[in-house]
């Protein structure tokens, strides 16, 4: 989550000036504030396994981002928490699992599906390819958010635009891919789940 917060900090204006043109351009100074909440409540309150930890951080992004990227991140690390359980320790297998279930719980919760042009785009490729490697799954979650700026939205706030959205890359699949990003780099750092 740490990283997480870091990438999104870094990428705040990027993801702002891709809202701009399809969305209300708030969407990176919103994840910016809620990631640095997270990262606050999991210091003052560190939770003990790495399902509280998702649970927790999805728990605080409900409650400090607005628009619909708090409750689909918030769902989406929930209900990824919730399948790991209290585990103490949790194998690739066991958060790919779990990141299904966390997907799926956003795509029923946002009425989407692969090809919306939503984060789904990033998100689905890199829960498969998770199967492979946290490198695999990082880019195929790339991979899928730029595979969003031919298509036309078809859901949340740039479907309003018709085909207008075509030509825009999707800012919650930019942002989905940053998590992902984030996540292989902690891989690869060793230093586990949190």
């Amino acid at each position: 989550m740490t990283a997480a917060a870091a990438s999104v900090d870094r990428e705040a204006a990027r993801l702002t000036d891709l809202d701009s043109a399809i969305g209300d351009a708030d969407h990176g100074s919103n994840l910016q504030r809620g990631f640095a909440a997270v990262v606050k409540t999991l210091e003052t309150e560190p939770p003990q396994t790495p399902g509280a930890v998702l649970t927790t951080a999805g728990r605080q992004l409900i409650s400090t981002v607005g628009g619909a990227s708090g409750p689909l991140y918030g769902t989406l690390l929930r209900r990824t928490g919730k399948a790991l359980g209290e585990a103490g320790s949790v194998t690739a297998d066991e958060l790919r699992t779990a990141l299904r279930a966390g997907v799926d719980a956003v795509a029923q919760l946002g009425g989407a599906a692969p090809g919306d042009a939503t984060m789904l785009d990033a998100l689905d490729p890199a829960v498969e390819a998770l199967a492979t490697s946290f490198a695999a799954a990082a880019e195929a979650a790339v991979q899928g958010a730029e595979a969003t700026v031919p298509l036309q939205a078809r859901k949340g706030r740039a479907s309003y635009l018709g085909e207008r959205s075509i030509g825009h890359q999707d800012p919650g699949a930019t942002s989905s891919a940053l998590l992902f990003a984030a996540l292989a780099e902690t891989a690869a750092d060793g230093e586990g789940a949190k």
